[in-house]
């Protein structure tokens, strides 16, 4: 068992726009993660939702209606023991938002690959997800199709049939295909049982901790008086290493300033005032789900998820922050995109850690790239870096990049 303090894996939910990935993700963890107040608007997810859950196994029922969220067995009442908790990340399916899918790409550990069974498989970012699954050699994911109850037994396994064919030859070929209906919980046990089964891979707990940043926030509510203010609050999930309560840490590239019509960016010492798992306070944070960092910073630079794509250490300890980057360019095979070189001053967008930045081509020669970034940010030279290009006037997926050694 696993200690149920801290995840002990991040699983994120990919698929094409409303093909069910919120819906799926509350049936998991009771959370309606779309809690962006512009999310809410749109009908969409335009920024990564998270919730933790903890899957529990009855000791008296079998198969997989043992399987269940909650504390109490839904079939016979019995106190469900807890096997694994996990934190689940949710991922917006819209073209347009393609880069917030990749930076959360960047710190998962497995997918539940959500498709709908009223559309053709693949639609566009079905096929785009599958290449940043690819792209980044993850194995341990599950094929979820929704949206089974609208569409009948036989379409529904013609669309299996799609399916199958669709992620053939690719790096999850074998993965099981689940059919649900989340908003009836039918099937969910199924799904649960196979998800206590991913790999919890192994982590580096005895380096200098870096901690990648997917969401900040003001928790201070409108009004409060400036005596019961407290610091801004920073989640995401540790690379390596252990953070502990008291920490002083840096963060970087840190806060942006702008000056005379100049952003400038400078590195931001703070102190772990509490962590938590987004229900429990901890004393400690090692690798793994997601955490929250209570800090004394001022919560007017963290408010609105202005401190993601920034990573988190111990002072002194962290990669320098650069606005140049020498790249080598690796270019993945889209038979649907006229695709032509790269060219000096062309801008790319570019996935790193769980920033996203605009990189403009200063020099290209054959796959080496010279790109100068829009703004400072930390790059290690074990990142993958995902990069897309303006194809007919929209961000697409073209490849990936490394730093050039």
């Amino acid at each position: 068992m696993t200690d149920m303090k801290q995840s002990a894996l991040n699983i994120e939910t990919l698929g094409h726009i409303d093909h069910g990935k919120t819906t799926l993700t509350k049936a998991l963890t009771g959370v309606w993660t779309d809690r962006h107040s512009e999310s809410i608007k749109r009908n969409m997810t335009i920024k990564l939702g998270y919730a933790d859950t903890i899957i529990r196994k009855c000791p008296n029922c079998r198969g997989a209606e043992a399987y269940t969220v909650t504390e109490k067995c839904p079939n016979c009442g019995s106190e469900a023991g807890p096997l694994m908790r996990v934190s689940l990340l949710d991922a917006p399916g819209h073209e347009t938002l393609m880069a917030t899918a990749i930076s959360g790409a960047s710190i998962i550990d497995a997918v539940l690959f959500v498709i709908a069974a009223n559309e053709p498989c693949p639609m566009q970012q079905t096929r785009e997800h599958l290449m940043i699954i690819n792209l980044l050699n993850i194995k341990d994911v599950i094929i979820v199709q929704t949206k089974i109850d609208i569409v009948g037994k036989e379409k529904a396994v013609q669309h299996y049939e799609q399916i199958k064919q669709f992620v053939k030859g690719s790096v999850i070929e074998n993965a099981p295909v689940i059919p649900v209906i989340s908003n009836r919980n039918i099937n969910i046990d199924v799904l649960l049982e196979r998800m206590s089964q991913f790999t919890v891979p192994k982590r580096d707990e005895s380096s200098n901790p870096i901690m990648y940043v997917v969401r900040s926030f003001d928790v201070n509510k409108p009004g409060a008086k400036v005596s019961g203010l407290v610091g801004g609050v920073i989640g995401g999930a540790i690379i390596k290493g252990r953070f502990r309560k008291g920490d002083e840490i840096e963060i970087h590239p840190g806060i942006g300033i702008t000056q005379q019509n100049k952003e400038t960016y400078r590195s931001a010492v703070t102190r772990i005032v509490s962590m938590n798992n987004g229900t429990e306070e901890m004393d400690e944070a090692t690798c793994g789900g997601l955490i929250g960092l209570s800090t004394e910073i001022d919560p007017s630079f963290v408010k609105a998820d202005s401190m993601v794509g920034n990573v988190v250490g111990h002072v002194g300890k962290l990669p320098a922050a650069v606005r140049s980057a020498q790249i080598r360019y690796t270019k993945i095979n889209r038979p649907d995109l006229q695709e032509s070189g790269m060219k000096e001053g062309e801008p790319l967008l570019l996935g790193i850690g769980t920033a996203t930045v605009v990189g403009y081509i200063k020099k290209a020669k054959k796959d080496t790239l010279q790109v100068e970034l829009n703004r400072p940010t930390c790059i290690d030279s074990a990142m993958k870096i995902a990069v897309l290009r303006n194809i007919d006037k929209r961000w697409r997926l073209t490849g990936y990049a490394s730093m050039k050694a």
